[in-house]
């Protein structure tokens, strides 16, 4: 089994854009078709909703939505800039949304976060609202929407690993989301070895996203950990 620093998991990502030529655009609609391919296999869900941050974990559930939608099921989508500026291959997802007349809700205020009926574990509820990233402490607004998601009633699918779970620790970073199951990306990360982390990624599958296992291990700096 591999694990995944939150260094390696930047490089691996530098990597396979500067030396394979994949475009990042190109792993985040790998990353978002593995998503729903998980979605497809644990449902059929009555309602899906998707919580989108600024970064590319956002990107990812932004894409998430647009595949979700070629194969008609409409998801509701949240978005959460929090004053940020979209990454740059987040905002090429927003638009593919937009052009196609998918709605994509946005929130200043965490008050904006809410549904039109009460959720249940029937309904299926993606946080796609931060990425390998994040440390220290989470901050408002962003504290604010986990705990609402956190209290949704519904299942709750983590899109690469819990918002608010720190990558190499596996501890929450004050608050973090509490998934029933996590997708993580090209391998377990770091923070997953701790036992407690398990309390807050629920069961855990890895999607690989077109990253060739032979060139992983060979250009790793050291070997992957078992």
């Amino acid at each position: 089994m591999q694990f995944l620093s939150r260094a390696e998991v930047r490089q691996i990502d530098q990597d396979a854009i500067e030396q394979l030529g994949i475009p990042g655009l190109l792993l985040m609609e790998n990353a978002a078709r593995g998503v729903c391919e998980q979605i497809q296999r644990t449902g059929p869900w009555q309602q899906i909703s998707i919580v989108c941050g600024y970064g590319n974990n956002g990107g990812d559930g932004l894409a998430i939505a647009r595949l979700l939608a070629a194969e008609g099921v409409q998801a509701n989508v949240f978005l959460l800039r929090g004053g940020h500026v979209l990454s740059e291959d987040a905002e090429f997802n927003l638009q593919f949304l937009l052009r196609s007349g998918i709605s994509v809700r946005e929130m200043s205020e965490p008050g904006e976060f809410s549904f039109s009926r009460p959720l249940t574990k029937s309904d299926l509820l993606l946080d796609c609202l931060l990425g390998t990233g994040v440390r220290g402490v989470v901050r408002s607004p962003i504290r604010e929407v986990i705990a609402r998601i956190n209290n949704s009633g519904a299942t709750i699918l983590a899109v690469d690993l819990p918002s608010g779970l720190d990558c190499d620790s596996g501890e929450p970073c004050g608050v973090c989301v509490r998934a029933d199951q996590t997708v993580t990306f090209v391998a377990r990360k770091n923070g997953f070895r701790n036992p407690q982390a398990a309390e807050w990624t629920g069961s855990v599958a890895v999607c690989h996203i077109g990253i060739p296992q032979n060139w992983l291990q060979n250009r790793a700096p050291s070997p992957l950990s078992d």
